[in-house]
């Protein structure tokens, strides 16, 4: 008895604990006022939210926390113990003490959150109530503590549950006391030690430093080394640098070069490797984890046994078998402390699973990337771009996620092991049906593995196939849409996605197959057993049941991954096998060319007796023979030749990229290389420039002037600091190819190979880059350059002809030829060689002087009286070339070079930006949208039907043997044994069935959304307009095709299952505990509030970390495309290192954030896993706790209460069945798996949604104006005259970019030639896509025959125009699909096209005719062959109006003349609009349109314009006629 009437009720602890009640009470009031009147005055005044500056405010808020926590543990301790032991109304006092104390401090931790956290002031001290408070409680708890200790002295009773709360509230108040009279701030605390982190700081400018590298023991165990980012992506959305370093042994920098040596050595130099040789080598690099995670692994699952082993104690105790005193909280603490270490162990387990495979992703990342930089051309024909990119996109991606299964199949047999032990010390010989049944489940693996992985082979196939059209047709969508053929495309795209649908749903509904059977094998190991003990006689006791009952659910997990285990480790096997395969290929033969330093010899380039071929394997026919070259130092070799005849072929030689099958080949010094499709980087134009190199501003400056950029460069808004698009999508052919250039002259190198370097510029640049850059900038380099200007050739001094492969004509320094030892008998090796006889297949037949090759009378007089017959156009116009009249064009170009743009409108901002995401919380709408794009959501109520039914089951049918079994041997059967085992197998045949319908429903409603939601998305992005692909690297958009798509298809489905599941099954299970002690609701609630607040917290950062991956992962694909499609350019410049380092550090960016995602997922986990334990010890001490007698075998299933009323108290008594309070521990077990599973699905669903969120972000991009109005159609006749009236035209790529053309007006007259000129970036193109609708006016409109193009749709206005694009584009197919995708045209009409654009004969000589292959981007056809397939396009079609864009600048002259006379033959009375660098291709023009920065400069008829000598067309004339004059071999000699 506590109270004493004759005590001083100052020194009573009960009156003293009232009297602290009524005060709580009290000030509960009075905060919650205050509360709400700050509250409201907050948000009166739209405070922003900011971090607190308040001392120690984390560990203030921690410790209210604390206090709550500790209050309310001590509110049940008391329930307990004095439900035990009688109440009385001063016990009741101070229950409800510590149940006030509680609610206090849980509301004080609330308003310090809400409104410290949000204050605006200047003051950062803790508000006024707050700290009297602490005082209060200080004191009071002091005063406590004295009275507690002078009650024992006085009565030699100590209350030992008020002498502890009094203890810890007193070192609690000080704590608090200190921070509250304590005004400093954390700023002003730190303040004295500014300098120390400025100085000592390790973290580098690019970002913050590994937190995990430098964590200590604890730390590492309990994941606070997450405690910085958590915490920084709840006050701020989270940025790439603002996520941790990776360490150095997570570093790809450091895991890549032991993978590389490892698969060197198991591969004899790699291209030998194998699918269990390189999973030999990923194994080594992370063995060390591989052991950790397995020594985790082992404990996790034994711990995970010690409830099952227990639990039959457990429930003898309950019945009142106590062996030993204390037992049942031995019991509890053998619970708690096994439950412990699981938690910690399964959580670095999986942790360290999952390093490990973050690991090994990037390793193989950098593997797959590094072959990409050496494949050999052949090899790559066989692996498109979109093959290679799925690599390491997809099956890289699943080698590192199988690391989460590793150890799944020796786990499960340690598991099964246990279990069968368990099962025999509890049922005897009844294991054995358990075993056998086991045994039948696992059996079961070998053909449904063996189906699963066939059907994902399959699959990945069929992505495949898709991936590589994807990517091919995002290359190319500008040549798509000029040819309003994207739709056409599109459905080729869904003609794959529907093949590869196909494999995915038959995959979908064999794994519900795989799963019915492998979630039905507990339910039928269970039935076995159970059906076993009953007809062998053995009895079955409650406890045992139990036991067996625990058991089975521990096996159920392992059992349950199974299938997903079996499925993933096909599906790594095929990505392997695919990865080794692709290993096997072979690389560029890097002993081919023999490189030697500078300075050993004089020779640059010598090739002696070379073969060589582009298929290594067709060695009887070469594509060069003989080939015997000597080229010494500071010599210019050019290279001439028709379309086909392989000049870029013998570069190809000197760069080693073609296969040599015999002969030697010699380069002495460094090499650069201008390809003859421009390849441009993504990034900076200085970028491109300097390559890698420092910066050399006086260089620099030197290389923009010799380039002729420096125009475009002030023209630009950002200068050289322009950001380029994707292959340079937003510069001009001509400045894309001038890029090239300079990035070659930067380099300084010793041999410059340039491929037509001159083909992409006008005329005007042209003749200025050859004597800038050839003739002057390189006047001291060894240079090898092809051309198809005729007019460059009289510079050489030696010209070589071959009349099938090659023209090549040399320029000796010293400007003249002997036939001594350095004359051309030496340059040209090989004794039999006569000048004047013509050897065909390949080899060299001619030699001499360009004037005496003229003379001679040969094939090369016919290239070169091309070129003069079109000169002769110029002449019969009169036009003459004085020097005046150069000059000033050389003073105008100059003019020109230094003009700048005077249009400044529009906000400057760079074309390509970042990629955006979103940002915050994945919203509702996301979720629901995808939930009812399959059939409106009609399935979700079904499937959330046939779960809730599965668990109903299922517990039930655990309820009835619980129930029904008796609790010893000597105990009466509630039923017979047939009807337990009846009713039990009915129930879980039930359950088995529910499994089954469960998982056919979440396949079909799953393959639905992903066909539902990959259609709308890639239908949204071929209508998007052009603008779009301009601004976005194509890495970006096949990222959401590939990686984010695959999510939608596979995991997205069973993570929105599972977590439904989750949330059912922890409901169940709470449903169950409540039903043995409903005071764990009590518990559990706030035990479920701190686990959401948890997840809250932990919620922002992971969700922005996971976006981050989404987002890293494009600029890794953008960059091993672009890499891919530039490799000869990297190879050329020796660049491979500084672009595997890129790669490298592109890699470690994108798995920064996954790193740290992960670590962060078991950050939460631990902490929830600790709180799911605190709940089920508390569940446990209250079972313990509860008074003998109280749990009576004798009552029935159901908890009956009591009521026994007393004078001053109510008692409730609870009589529990001893089974059901077995069965509820029995779940209680695993009540913090799946409490943490509930979260981790839920989070791990919201990270994984984001795919989902990204495809509806595609799938709402603005379209393109429709393809067809239907109210506005044009008759079938339009364009009748073909006229075409341009009025006051103003068009812009972006709203903030400038104009490009600023009002241009003029009229195309009908069946008129009209020649467009101009110098690079004028607007030339850009008026073109304009007549095509790519571009829309800003203002201004454009009449067709009086139509205007924008009132009509897209596809009536571009199905009835033709062009001939700048870039020759062929698509991966056959010769007729690339003549006639639309399969429009008979087979005659084919060849009667080809015949006109002269391939006939090269296709009739091919195997497959028609039908012969044609490679990716039309690789196994040369650039002009594809020029030429272009024109035969549009002699298909023959539109009345006729577009050609530069169509000639890639064949030679005599190749230009034939496509004018066939244009001019067929195309007589259409509209003919023609851009053209060459002069001569204009000068048969009717009209002749002169563009200056984006205004018409001039335009008439070409006669007219020539006759006025001030024009800037005669000066661009001359110039033209300059250049080919015999002035650039004078200059040359000077």
């Amino acid at each position: 008895m506590f109270y004493d009437s004759a005590m001083n009720p100052l020194i009573n602890p009960i009156f003293l604990h009232g009297c602290v009640a009524s005060i709580q009470f009290l000030f509960l009031i009075v905060l919650f006022i205050t509360w709400v009147w700050k509250r409201f005055k907050l948000d009166q005044t739209l405070v922003p939210k900011q971090s607190s500056g308040c001392l120690f405010y984390k560990q203030t808020l921690f410790c209210s926390l604390v206090l709550s926590l500790f209050n309310l543990v001590l509110c049940f301790f008391n329930n307990f113990y004095w439900y035990r032991n009688g109440w009385t109304d001063e016990k009741i006092v101070t229950l409800l003490n510590a149940l006030l104390g509680a609610l206090v401090w849980l509301f004080v931790s609330v308003y310090l959150h809400t409104l410290v956290s949000n204050s605006s002031t200047g003051s950062r001290k803790y508000p006024s109530v707050i700290r009297v408070w602490w005082v209060f409680f200080f004191t009071v708890s002091c005063y406590s503590l004295v009275v507690d200790y002078v009650y024992y002295k006085k009565t030699q009773d100590l209350v030992s549950m008020l002498f502890v709360s009094d203890s810890v509230s007193s070192f609690m108040g000080l704590f608090l006391c200190f921070v509250g009279l304590s005004y400093k701030t954390e700023e002003e605390f730190q303040s004295n030690n500014l300098e120390e982190p400025l100085l000592s700081s390790g973290v580098s400018r690019g970002g913050v430093a590994s937190t995990y590298e430098n964590a200590s023991y604890y730390s590492l165990l309990t994941f606070s080394w997450m405690n910085s980012v958590i915490a920084k992506g709840n006050k701020k959305t989270l940025d790439l640098e603002d996520v941790p370093q990776l360490a150095k042994i997570d570093s790809v920098k450091e895991v890549y070069p032991v993978l590389l040596n490892k698969v060197e050595s198991l591969g004899n130099g790699g291209n030998q490797i194998t699918a269990f040789g390189l999973t030999k080598a990923l194994l080594y690099i992370v063995w060390k984890d591989v052991a950790i995670t397995g020594l985790l692994a082992l404990v996790t699952s034994l711990t995970s046994f010690v409830g099952p082993y227990l639990i039959e104690a457990f429930v003898q105790y309950l019945d009142g078998q106590r062996d030993y005193k204390h037992q049942g909280f031995v019991l509890v603490a053998a619970f708690l402390v096994s439950k412990v270490i699981g938690c910690f162990t399964q959580r670095h387990w999986y942790f360290k699973l999952q390093q490990a495979g973050i690991r090994a992703r990037s390793a193989v990342v950098a593997m797959i990337y590094q072959k990409g930089l050496t494949i050999s051309g052949q090899s790559k024909q066989g692996n498109s771009s979109g093959e290679i990119i799925n690599f390491m996109a997809v099956d890289a991606e699943r080698i590192g996620d199988y690391a989460w299964y590793m150890h799944d199949f020796w786990i499960v047999l340690v598991q099964v092991g246990v279990a069968l032990w368990l099962l025999y010390r509890n049922l005897g010989l009844a294991f054995i049906a358990s075993l056998i049944a086991t045994i039948l489940v696992l059996l079961a693996n070998i053909p449904l593995g063996n189906i699963q992985e066939k059907l994902q082979d399959d699959l990945m196939k069929s992505k495949d196939k898709r991936m590589k059209s994807t990517s091919e047709i995002l290359r190319n969508m500008r040549i798509l849409k000029l040819q309003g053929w994207e739709m056409k495309f599109l459905s080729k795209v869904t003609k794959l996605r529907d093949e590869e649908q196909g494999a995915l749903k038959k995959y979908m509904y064999t794994l519900s197959m795989t799963s019915f059977i492998f979630w039905g094998a507990p339910i039928i190991v269970a039935v076995a057993t159970f059906a076993t003990c009953l007809f062998a006689g053995i009895p079955l006791e409650s406890g045992k049941v139990l036991s067996a009952l625990a058991t089975f659910k521990i096996l159920q997990e392992p059992i349950y991954n199974l299938p997903d285990s079996v499925s993933v480790f096909f599906q790594t096997k095929v990505s392997l096998d695919r990865i080794a395969t692709y290993l096997r290929l072979n690389d560029i033969d890097s002993s081919a060319v023999s490189k030697v330093s500078r300075g050993s010899s004089e020779t640059a380039v010598e090739i002696i007796n070379g073969n060589f071929s582009w298929d290594s394997n067709a060695s009887s026919n070469p594509t060069l023979k003989d080939i015997n070259i000597r080229v010494n130092h500071g010599m210019r070799v050019a290279v001439c030749g028709t379309v086909g005849s392989g000049k870029s072929s013998l570069l190809s030689c000197i760069l080693g990229e073609v296969s040599k099958i015999s002969g030697s080949v010699k380069v002495e010094g460094s090499k650069a290389y201008v390809a003859q499709s421009a390849w441009i980087q993504s990034g900076k134009i200085e970028d491109n420039i300097l390559f890698g190199r420092e910066m050399d501003r006086e260089r620099y400056e030197k290389v923009l002037e010799a380039c002729s950029l420096k125009k475009d460069l002030e023209i630009l808004s950002f200068g050289d600091q322009t950001v380029i698009g994707e292959r340079g999508i937003n510069l001009s052919g001509g400045q894309k190819q001038r890029i090239q250039i300079a990035r070659a002259l930067y380099q300084d190198a010793d041999i410059y190979l340039f491929d037509d370097p001159f083909s992409a510029v006008d005329a005007h640049t042209g003749s200025h880059l050859f004597k800038e850059c050839m003739l002057q900038f390189l006047d001291s380099k060894t240079v090898v350059y092809i051309t198809h200007q005729v007019e460059f050739l009289p510079a050489a001094d030696l010209i070589l002809v071959s009349s099938l492969i090659l023209y090549l004509a040399k320029r000796v320094r010293t400007g003249h030829f002997d036939s001594g030892e350095n004359g051309f008998s030496s340059l040209v090796a090989g004794p039999e060689l006569d000048f004047d006889k013509v050897l065909r297949d390949g080899r060299i037949t001619q030699a001499g002087k360009y004037n005496d090759l003229l003379s001679s009378g040969s094939d090369f007089m016919d290239l070169v009286g091309a070129h003069k017959e079109a000169l002769s156009a110029i002449d019969s116009m009169g036009t003459t070339v004085d020097q005046e009249q150069t000059g000033s064009s050389k003073k105008n170009t100059n003019d020109d070079q230094n003009g700048k743009s005077d249009d400044s409108s529009g906000t400057k901002a760079q074309l390509v930006q970042e990629e955006e995401r979103e940002k915050g919380r994945v919203g509702f709408s996301v979720y629901w949208k995808y939930v009812t794009t399959a059939y409106g959501g009609a399935l979700a109520p079904l499937i959330l039907l046939v779960v809730i039914l599965f668990q109903v089951l299922q517990i039930g049918s655990n309820y009835w043997m619980a129930w029904a079994s008796p609790v010893s041997a000597s105990d009466p059967a509630p039923v017979t044994s047939s009807t337990l085992i009846i009713v039990y197998v009915a129930l879980s045949a039930g359950c088995a069935l529910c499994v089954l319908a469960r998982g056919l429903l979440i396949a079909t409603m799953a393959y639905k959304a992903a066909t539902i939601l990959f259609h709308q998305m890639h239908l949204a992005i071929f209508r998007s307009p052009m603008s779009f692909f301009d601004s976005t690297p194509s890495g970006r958009i096949l990222n959401r095709a590939s990686t984010d798509q695959s999510a939608v298809d596979l995991q997205i489905p069973y993570q929105v299952a599972s977590f439904v599941f989750a949330i059912i099954q922890l409901l169940g299970i709470i449903a169950v505990m409540s039903q043995c002690a409903w005071q764990v609701i009590v518990i559990f609630i706030p035990v479920a509030g701190m686990c959401v607040w948890l997840q809250q917290y932990y919620l922002p950062s992971a969700r922005e970390m996971s976006r981050l991956v989404g987002v890293c992962k494009g600029p890794v694909i953008q960059n091993f495309s672009e890499t891919i499609s530039g490799s000869t350019t990297i190879r050329s410049f020796d660049q491979q290192a500084r672009f595997q380092d890129t790669n490298l550090k592109l890699n470690d960016d994108f798995s920064r954030p996954k790193f740290h995602a992960a670590a962060a997922m078991e950050w939460l986990g631990i902490r929830l896993d600790m709180l799911s334990s605190f709940t089920f010890a508390v569940f446990l001490i209250f079972l313990v706790s509860i008074p003998e007698g109280t749990i009576d075998a004798s009552k029935t299933f159901f908890s009956m209460v009591k009521i026994e009323k007393y004078p001053t108290n109510i008692i409730l008594n609870f009589y529990v069945y001893q089974g059901i309070a077995g069965l509820a521990a029995t779940y209680g077990l695993t009540l913090n798996n799946l409490q943490g599973w509930a979260v981790w699905t839920l989070t791990n669903l919201e990270n994984k949604i984001i795919s989902v969120e990204r495809i509806f972000q595609y799938s709402s991009i603005p379209s393109e104006p429709p393809l067809i109005i239907e109210s506005n159609r044009p008759d079938d006749q339009w364009p009748s005259q073909g006229e075409v009236d341009i009025r006051h035209l103003q068009v812009r790529y972006a709203p903030h970019m400038p104009l490009v053309l600023r009002g241009l007006t003029c009229t195309f007259t009908g069946g008129k030639k009209t020649g467009i000129v101009g110098r690079t970036g004028s607007g030339k193109s850009t008026l073109i896509q304009t007549l095509f609708r790519l571009v829309e006016p800003a203002a201004g409109q454009i009449l067709i025959d009086g139509i205007n193009i924008s009132t009509i749709g897209l596809h009536d206005l571009r199905s009835r125009l033709s062009i001939i694009p700048q870039d020759p584009t062929m698509f991966e197919g056959t010769i007729r699909s690339n003549l006639d995708p639309l399969e429009e045209y008979t087979d005659d009409k084919i060849w009667e096209a080809l015949d006109k654009c002269q391939l006939g004969e090269e296709v009739r000589s091919k195997e497959g005719k028609l039908d012969s292959p044609v490679t990716e981007n039309g690789e196994n056809w040369s650039v002009g062959q594809r020029q030429l397939v272009c024109l035969g396009r549009v002699l298909l079609k023959k539109s009345k109006v006729l577009v050609l864009d530069e169509a000639t600048a890639s064949v030679d002259t005599a190749t230009d003349g034939m496509i004018q006379q066939t244009l001019a033959k067929h195309f007589t009375d259409s509209t003919v609009i023609m851009i053209a660098h060459r002069i001569t291709s204009v000068l048969d023009s009717d009209m002749v349109l002169v563009l200056e920065q984006g205004l018409i400069e001039e335009y008439d008829s070409p006669t007219k314009l020539l006759e006025d000598k001030s024009s800037s067309f005669a000066k661009l004339v001359a110039e033209y006629s300059m250049r080919s004059s015999s002035s650039y071999e004078n200059l040359a000699a000077t």
